[in-house]
């Protein structure tokens, strides 16, 4: 199952490579034939006409009087200042560069950090999620409304990690109070995005679901939605993290507890229902700390915290699943 049109791995490599030699920047700026390209960034003219004919059979150039041009498909990974149009594709050559590092990676326990440390890659990533097809954030908060069916009253959420807002500002469109927690990196990249929408962002790690500001309190809320971040923590983070958000869904502003039990709504790939689980398993091992995990072991997450009527069930039209639970008060 496939949740958007993916580009095929070879010509992902032949882009990856096309940025590690130069050859994007030099079509960016003024080099328009292959006999240019090799002159400016010292590869080879076959090299280079192989390079940008490939690319603009699969439509990321135009051959236009003589000359490549890019494309629309182009410009979001190569002159993007706007979250709205980085498309997938930055970060994916990201994930791309992290995984011909993985063999050193598996012998010495630690990403390459010139990798993940650069200075776009955050910004790549959130591209990434924020080019999420429109049809899969719906069914993904679709759900999770379907998971919270049978409440009187569901009205506040919780964003757990969701910058760029992809998700919180569908909950808001469709009437929810949504506060999105997400780091002060994430959130200051994300800025342009959310400064018209009616979200209000909290500062913070989402893994400890904590403010970074001492004096700022996370609101009451009836639902804690993680959507796709499980996977980037380790298990101790992750039953730290059900947790918390148990605590917050029992507990008011005042500190005094609350009259229902909130739901903990967690989106991801699993590891034994979907068809994304090895491609998130390898991810990780290249990129991160994280895995892909089982139903089993989300549901020993949401029992140990006391959380009741656990379910899991599968997004419709995606490789993702939904994991959720009411919390006992």
């Amino acid at each position: 199952m496939s949740e958007q049109t993916e580009t095929t791995t070879e010509t992902l490599f032949l882009l990856w490579a096309a940025r590690e030699t130069g050859v994007l920047d030099a079509l960016v700026a003024d080099a328009d034939t292959p006999a240019e390209i090799a002159a400016q960034t010292g590869i080879t003219e076959r090299a280079a006409r192989l390079t940008v004919e490939t690319l603009a059979d699969e439509g990321f150039f135009a051959q236009v009087d003589g000359a490549y041009e890019p494309t629309n498909r182009a410009l979001g990974f190569l002159a993007a200042s706007d979250l709205r149009s980085v498309s997938r594709l930055p970060h994916e050559l990201d994930v791309l560069a992290a995984l011909r590092e993985l063999p050193e990676t598996m012998r010495t326990g630690e990403p390459d950090a010139a990798i993940t440390s650069a200075a776009d890659a955050t910004w790549n990533e959130l591209g990434h999620v924020q080019a999420t097809d429109a049809a899969t954030v719906r069914a993904c908060v679709t759900a999770a409304q379907h998971a919270m069916s049978g409440t009187d009253t569901i009205g506040r959420v919780l964003d757990l990690g969701g910058a760029p807002g992809t998700y919180a500002v569908e909950f808001a469109t469709r009437g929810y109070d949504v506060t999105l927690l997400d780091s002060e990196e994430r959130l200051a990249e994300s800025e342009s995005l959310l400064a018209h929408e009616p979200v209000e962002t909290v500062a913070g790690e989402p893994a400890a679901l904590d403010s970074e500001d001492a004096g700022s309190t996370l609101p009451a809320v009836d639902c804690v939605f993680v959507p796709m971040r499980t996977h980037e923590f380790d298990t101790a983070t992750n039953r730290e993290l059900v947790e918390r958000a148990h605590e917050v869904l029992t507990t008011s502003e005042s500190g005094e507890s609350g009259d229902t039990g909130g739901w903990l709504v967690v989106v991801d790939h699993l590891r034994d229902r979907s068809s994304r689980a090895t491609a998130t398993a390898v991810t990780e091992l290249a990129t991160g700390e994280g895995a892909c995990y089982t139903s089993d072991r989300y549901r020993a997450w949401f029992d140990g915290a006391g959380f009741r009527a656990v379910q899991v069930r599968d997004v419709p039209g995606t490789a993702r699943q939904v994991v959720f639970g009411q919390a006992r008060v």
